[in-house]
């Protein structure tokens, strides 16, 4: 039996991510599984058989064998990730073959080229559970919902989790400069504008500032103020699949590109001050976001030093016919710290951060997002749903760095 050779690309480095086990004898099948190893940018191995050592078989992250060598591997061992390809899917001799050697797919070239580069990126990336995506929008303008958003990724950062804050608001100022890291080494949005297709999760990670254990993607200082729409989607995609938590920051308009991240979005928190002409604004907001996304909550925001004035955050819920996330009350001295470039959220007592840790222990303990119930007949029942009030508990979720 044929041993195990070198695909033609250089030795693997130790930055280079290894790549699938490619099982075939077939020329042009082989330079088609190549280029799209490439196109993934993983680093193959390639063998006309079983590979000599049986750790070669098991380790590799994906195994694509050829429908001209799969009759050889009836004997290997079964592991998951196996992907038969070739010219012909709808042979029935290769559907007997891909269920002899316990293929989870049989792949036909070159019309499922797409998929199988996404299947290779995947595999190799070891993408798991997508992450918990939250966006925040405004009611009205000057609501608070870049702090809002910069508050929520602190919190989450701060109990370990992977973080992304994603500004999707070419004119809030930067969410760098919200942070007080707008001189931080990284990309910008700008950097991505001709992003199309797959972008690879890590490499985005690793590409943008790191500020206070997360990772942010904003706008430089520069003239352009437009995300592509398949920039945002390709961008969006590629935060998901690093898992943990990632938050976008919303402009409170609806256009191709911010319909593309809510496409992406689990939830939706709609700050509204409690006032009658911003719930008037909110309800324009929400019309058109609810185009797009199912899961909208509001988050009510007390005015300074609110003793029982303003409409009452039930009341609020109601005129806006969606489920109450929470109140959030005002906290003295944000400005003060804001303008020192200490970070939103950063205070653990106060009442932003609580109101943020209260919010992730809820959804982490409601098993995530998804069950805030009907939106039109106002606040729904269940953990998901329920709200959160920042004078509670500093509730934590777990996670991983």
């Amino acid at each position: 039996m044929a041993g195990t050779t070198a695909s033609e690309r250089p030795d693997r480095t130790s930055e280079e991510r290894v790549g699938p086990l490619i099982i075939t004898e077939d020329e042009g099948l082989l330079d088609d599984l190549l280029r799209l190893c490439a196109a993934a940018d993983a680093l193959p191995e390639v063998a006309h058989g079983l590979p000599p050592r049986k750790e070669g078989w098991e380790a590799a992250p994906l195994v694509i064998v050829g429908d001209d060598c799969a009759s050889r591997l009836r004997g290997a061992g079964r592991r998951t990730g196996v992907i038969l390809a070739g010219r012909d899917a709808d042979h029935p001799e290769v559907w007997r073959q891909a269920v002899a050697i316990g293929a989870e797919r049989v792949l036909a070239l070159p019309e499922g080229e797409r998929w199988l580069v996404d299947r290779i990126a995947d595999a190799v990336e070891g993408v798991g559970p997508p992450a918990l995506t939250v966006g925040v929008i405004g009611g009205r303008g000057g609501a608070g919902a870049s702090t809002l958003a910069g508050a929520l990724a602190v919190t989450a950062a701060r109990t370990g989790r992977h973080t992304m804050l994603v500004d999707g608001d070419p004119l809030g100022g930067g969410l760098d400069v919200l942070l007080g890291g707008e001189k931080e080494k990284g990309l910008r949005w700008p950097a991505f504008a001709e992003s199309r297709g797959r972008v690879a999760c890590g490499a985005l990670a690793e590409s943008l500032p790191q500020l206070h254990s997360l990772r942010v993607l904003s706008w430089d200082r520069g003239a352009e103020v437009a995300i592509p729409p398949p920039a945002m989607r390709a961008v969006m995609a590629a935060a998901r699949r690093r898992g943990g938590v990632v938050v976008v920051d919303l402009p409170r308009r609806v256009d191709e590109a911010v319909a593309e991240a809510l496409a992406q979005v689990d939830l939706v928190l709609l700050l509204v001050p409690t006032e009658l002409r911003a719930v008037a604004a909110a309800q324009r907001v929400a019309t058109e976001v609810r185009k797009v996304l199912r899961d909208l909550r509001v988050v009510v925001r007390a005015a300074p030093g609110r003793h029982g004035h303003g409409l009452p955050p039930d009341e609020v819920a109601r005129l806006m016919e969606l489920p109450l996330a929470g109140e959030l009350p005002w906290e003295p001295g944000l400005l003060a710290d804001l303008s020192r470039g200490v970070p939103p959220g950063a205070q653990v007592r106060g009442p932003l951060a609580r109101f943020c840790a209260g919010f992730w222990g809820r959804v982490t303990a409601s098993g995530g997002v998804g069950d805030s119930g009907g939106t039109e007949s106002g606040p729904a029942a269940g953990p998901a749903a329920g709200p959160v009030v920042a004078s509670g508990e500093d509730v934590r979720g777990g996670g991983r760095s």
